[in-house]
């Protein structure tokens, strides 16, 4: 899944409203996956490479002449590494990870992806600990949405986790820009209520508004 011009722009253009009366700061992120699940890999070639063995050696012994022994033991071990061989490249595709691969693995991926984040980008840094990460990782199909201390302490979590069902709901209805842009949206209203911009103090923009790609 990309995102245009248009989308980035319709982003950045909703996270700046978003934060007019909050010294909040919302960060949204897109990233194609959280880790590169290698063992999906190995396991899909493995998988694949006794499959091929089986069936070649339970084959009815008629519908190869030549039949099984030692000689054409070497054509049988070149068959299951090619084998192998497709079975790992078939390993890379998101459908094939996503088989391979538990969901507990997957969730506990995406959560370390929003942290690394969370620090790469500064959101830790904020003067009063108003950072909000709102992380989609295309791959996994989950969303993670990490706030700093202050914030955590004060927001319940069902908030986010209604957050979270409505980006989710958008993705699968095959809008996915609209509802994050819900979800930013109803964050500077929630961040709003919390963390008030001052009504003659400034509201410094802390962090850049733009949709962070991978």
């Amino acid at each position: 899944m990309t995102f245009s011009e248009h989308d980035h722009e319709q982003i950045r253009r909703t996270v700046t409203e978003a934060e007019r009366h909050t010294r909040g700061e919302i960060v949204p992120m897109v990233v194609e996956r959280s880790a590169r699940y290698q063992e999906a890999r190995y396991r899909a070639g493995i998988g694949f490479a006794f499959l091929v063995l089986t069936i070649f050696l339970t084959m009815e012994i008629h519908w190869m002449e030549w039949g099984w022994h030692a000689a054409n033991a070497g054509w049988l071990l070149l068959i299951v590494l090619i084998a192998y061989g497709v079975g790992y490249w078939s390993g890379t595709l998101f459908s094939v990870i996503r088989l391979l691969t538990s969901q507990e693995r997957m969730g506990y991926k995406v959560t370390l992806r929003a942290h690394q984040a969370f620090q790469e980008h500064g959101l830790h840094r904020t003067e009063l600990g108003t950072g909000v990460l709102i992380l989609i990782s295309l791959l996994e199909h989950r969303i993670e949405i990490l706030t700093d201390g202050p914030i955590l302490d004060r927001v319940p979590r069902e908030t986010w986790n209604h957050m979270l069902s409505l980006i989710q709901e958008g993705f699968q209805k095959g809008n996915p820009v609209e509802s994050l842009c819900q979800a930013i949206t109803l964050c500077g209203e929630v961040l709003g209520e919390y963390f008030p911009a001052g009504p003659t103090g400034p509201n410094p923009n802390e962090l850049p508004n733009e949709l962070i790609p991978d």
